[in-house]
């Protein structure tokens, strides 16, 4: 009886270490699916003039008599078109919108968030776009449009009031005013007349050329030489 007690005992140890050895093979021969990680590119930021700059841009573009309607700071379809023809006055890429070149051009400060975005190569006239295949053109880089500082745009507002040309505007600001009285200035004193302060404007004030700027001014005139030749 013993011996048959035994017996049982030892099959029965034998079962359950099968069956143990089994499931563990069966775990070990089991994938383990792991969940796939995405990797997010980040996006270069996106240049948007905001509702002011627009409005500021279409007075402009008025007094240019490129555009007819009202300044109500939004992308309508006359806007785009006169836009469209200052770029190309400008020798700028006429895509009708408001990019950082274009904006400079017009002379129209920038916000801090957007002095952040470099202005990019394909905003002007004749600049290829290498994803297509182009090749770049030989000759000098065009320079960036020439500005005015704060300080340069407040001496050029003193100049204009004691010429009684300007009685308001805001200080240290192109705004419609200032541009206005800079256009009288301008055709008084033979020159162009662009409502700018650009280096003759400037020049013929009396106004000093910061470095940078008389920089720019020869790198301007380097480049304009280029493309005659």
């Amino acid at each position: 009886m013993k011996k048959i007690f035994l017996t049982i005992s030892i099959c029965a140890l034998c079962a359950v270490g099968i069956l143990a050895q089994g499931s563990s093979a069966a775990s070990a021969g089991t994938p383990t699916i792991s969940s796939p990680t995405t990797k997010t590119k980040s996006r270069s930021p996106i240049f948007r003039p905001n509702k002011d700059q627009i409005k500021q841009v279409q007075r402009i573009l008025k007094d240019k008599k490129l555009y007819t309607g009202e300044a109500t700071g939004k992308y309508d379809t006359d806007t785009r078109a006169a836009i469209k023809s200052f770029q190309k006055d400008n020798r700028l890429k006429e895509t009708g919108t408001l990019n950082r070149a274009t904006l400079e051009k017009f002379g129209v400060p920038l916000t801090e968030a957007q002095k952040a975005i470099p202005a990019s190569s394909g905003s002007y006239a004749g600049a290829t776009d290498t994803k297509s295949g182009g090749a770049s053109t030989d000759g000098p880089k065009r320079p960036a449009p020439f500005r005015a500082n704060k300080d340069q745009i407040a001496t050029a507002q003193k100049v204009l009031r004691d010429a009684k040309l300007l009685t308001g505007g805001e200080e240290g600001k192109l705004d419609a005013t200032t541009r206005d009285a800079l256009k009288k200035y301008q055709e008084a004193n033979k020159l162009k007349v662009t409502g700018t302060l650009n280096a003759v404007t400037l020049e013929k004030m009396g106004i000093t050329l910061t470095d940078a700027q008389r920089a720019n001014v020869a790198a301007q005139e380097s480049y304009d030489s280029g493309k005659q030749n």
